[in-house]
């Protein structure tokens, strides 16, 4: 295999590519719940019962999937994990009842727990760390585009074959990205097509780790134990409200409070996704423009990021005072931006404060606290949401996003000039 110049930025896409995959899988249950709550006679706290289901099983096993890829590697963990999550798609397609559908997300939920552990471990191993929070929000984009892929997919399916076929055709996508990730990922400093100057612009970039600390196994208590871990967690769990809606509640919301219907769904339900991916990207590069141009220390650029996509969160959370459609979705597009970039920024910051050796386990840990609080929320909506309506739950995101910021901003924040970056 011949050298190939800027390998770390062909991983990063094969790992959105998979993220693309994975979301598709992810997304497909929100497009078709109008279609199962009215087959099924389904009522919303049943389909509350079904997300959290997933919820409940991603949140457990995020750490386990950490912890998992921390020791035997990301290569094989991964492949394995992959195959997983894409037969359980599929299996969607055999359920009968909101109660069997659960037990088949539930069981996605497992093996997609995955996804951000190991794609911020691969990204800490491959990228200095000027340039990860453009890494991790090129990857992070792949949530939003699968995000985006799914209603037109889904519905073309659903309508020209059945809500079955549309289950097993994305789950069955996932097959062919496991192939493609077991044949080609290697770490970097074992993959025989990076170059040498490649290798060494990496390992120039990134921290100085002792032998002894590289091999020492993660600690779950010592990681929960430190102050930086909750600096990230608590965020991340205020922020995942904005997510729930985005993927579980979006179509619902648009299907009850602005009556679209199926093809409406199709034609305006993947621009939020848009602007999300917009999200991810410009807020991975708004971090290196402040470390660039403005002196911003590494911990500080990535904060104030994520301050910025809370204001823009709190214009969002005004949705509810809104009757226009149209506004609606502009409402909605701006919070895909806003809620893509503080999770990038968030999730950059594990690579950035946790060891490579125990970074697989620590953002799995600070998942499952980002999971439990986006379970809470889900169940929250599902139980609220036919008495009270959309308009002051979707108030919340706000109010969460900005405490979320204060949160990060006196517990992490860096002190003094910034030290160059490799």
């Amino acid at each position: 295999m011949g050298k190939i110049r800027g390998l770390r930025w062909w991983i990063v896409a094969m790992i959105c590519l998979g993220t693309v995959t994975n979301y598709i899988d992810r997304s497909s249950l929100g497009v078709l719940a109008p279609t199962l709550k009215q087959l099924w006679n389904m009522s919303s706290q049943e389909y509350s019962y079904v997300d959290a289901s997933f919820r409940i099983c991603y949140t457990i096993m995020q750490p386990v999937c950490g912890y998992i890829l921390d020791l035997i590697g990301i290569k094989f963990g991964f492949s394995l994990l992959a195959l997983c999550w894409s037969l359980a798609s599929m299996a969607c397609g055999l359920a009968t009842g909101w109660a069997s559908l659960a037990i088949f997300r539930g069981a996605l939920g497992c093996a997609e727990a995955s996804v951000f552990p190991c794609s911020i471990k691969s990204i800490s191993q491959w990228f200095p760390k000027s340039e990860r929070s453009l890494a991790v929000g090129i990857f992070n984009a792949g949530t939003s585009v699968g995000g985006m892929l799914a209603p037109p997919l889904v519905i073309f399916l659903m309508l020209s074959y059945s809500w079955q076929l549309a289950f097993v055709v994305s789950g069955s996508i996932g097959i062919v990205w496991t192939a493609l990730w077991f044949f080609f990922y290697q770490p970097p400093e074992k993959h025989p097509s990076i170059t040498s100057e490649e290798m060494a612009l990496i390992k120039a970039g990134q921290e100085a780790v002792a032998p002894a600390t590289s091999r020492a196994r993660p600690s779950m208590l010592r990681i929960v134990s430190t102050r930086k871990f909750w600096a990230i967690a608590l965020p991340r769990g205020l922020a995942e409200p904005a997510s729930a809606i985005l993927f579980a509640w979006m179509p619902l919301y648009l299907y009850q409070v602005h009556h679209f219907n199926v093809k409406d769904l199709a034609m305006f339900g993947w621009m939020p996704f848009v602007f999300a991916d917009l999200g991810s990207v410009l807020g991975g590069y708004v971090s290196m423009f402040l470390m660039k141009h403005c002196s911003f220390r590494v911990n500080n650029s990535r904060i104030a990021g994520v301050g910025i996509g809370a204001v823009l969160m709190s214009i969002t959370s005004c949705i509810g005072l809104i009757s226009n459609p149209a506004v609606a979705i502009v409402l909605l597009c701006i919070g895909g931006f806003a809620h893509m970039m503080i999770s990038v920024l968030l999730n950059t910051l594990s690579a950035d404060v946790f060891t490579q050796n125990e970074v697989g386990t620590a953002n799995g840990l600070t998942g499952m606290v980002t999971w439990l609080a986006g379970t809470a929320f889900t169940l929250t909506v599902g139980a609220l949401v036919d008495s009270i309506g959309y308009g002051p739950l979707l108030a919340c995101l706000g109010i969460f996003d900005i405490l979320g910021t204060l949160i990060v901003f006196a517990w992490l924040r860096d002190r003094g000039p910034a030290p160059a970056l490799g």
